[in-house]
């Protein structure tokens, strides 16, 4: 969410926090309030209506996950438009329970020499939607969890920016699985609005 809205400060994501949700009191939920969003907190799974009537409310244009890690269901009317980052090169180490040092451990175990990262929009499974960037790091001989995921970080600060612009700016065209996102060119700019999940 911090990241987002440096992109969104220095005019490089021309997009719009208007609500945060967290599934229970965070570190990011006093991050929301000083970039002036009052958080909601909502624990268990989101069903459709009640993530639909949020979004309503504050006429947002994309839901965007960062950290959340409960089950969402996606609104009526947000097909394509819900996008998630995951910290591995999806469609390997996805699914349910696969988030965090679990995937970090399991690339490391797996003896895999790149790891990195994958923004994919969002169905009602877990981690199986189009994927729309993908960025790579080394995996060293001698990385924990901790010194992996540090380095895997580093790309999704940059992945996720670049996912969602390519969405706002609308340069994503899908051929049934797969989003192409076609190349930045020089174009008229129109704000949308952004809601972001968050949990740290």
């Amino acid at each position: 969410m911090v990241n987002l809205q440096r992109h969104i400060a220095a005019g490089s994501l021309d997009a719009r926090i208007v609500r945060v949700i967290a599934s229970t009191a965070c570190a990011g939920c006093e991050r929301a309030r000083e970039l002036g969003v009052e958080p909601i907190m909502l624990g268990g799974t989101i069903s459709r209506e009640k993530l639909g009537s949020l979004l309503a409310e504050v006429q947002a244009d994309l839901v965007v996950l960062a950290g959340y890690l409960k089950k969402i269901e996606v609104p009526v009317g947000f097909t394509n438009r819900v996008v998630n980052i995951h910290p591995a090169l999806l469609p390997a180490f996805g699914g349910k329970g696969m988030f965090g040092h679990h995937v970090h451990e399991a690339v490391i175990a797996h003896g895999c020499k790149v790891s990195g990262c994958t923004v994919h929009l969002c169905d009602d499974q877990y981690d199986s939607g189009p994927i729309l960037v993908q960025r790579t790091c080394p995996v060293l001989e001698t990385d924990t969890p901790e010194v992996l995921a540090a380095r895997v970080f580093e790309q999704e600060c940059l992945a996720y920016p670049e996912a969602i612009a390519a969405l706002v700016e609308k340069r994503v065209q899908f051929h049934g699985r797969r989003a192409v996102v076609a190349p930045v060119e020089p174009r008229e700019r129109h704000e949308t609005q952004l809601a972001a999940h968050k949990k740290f």
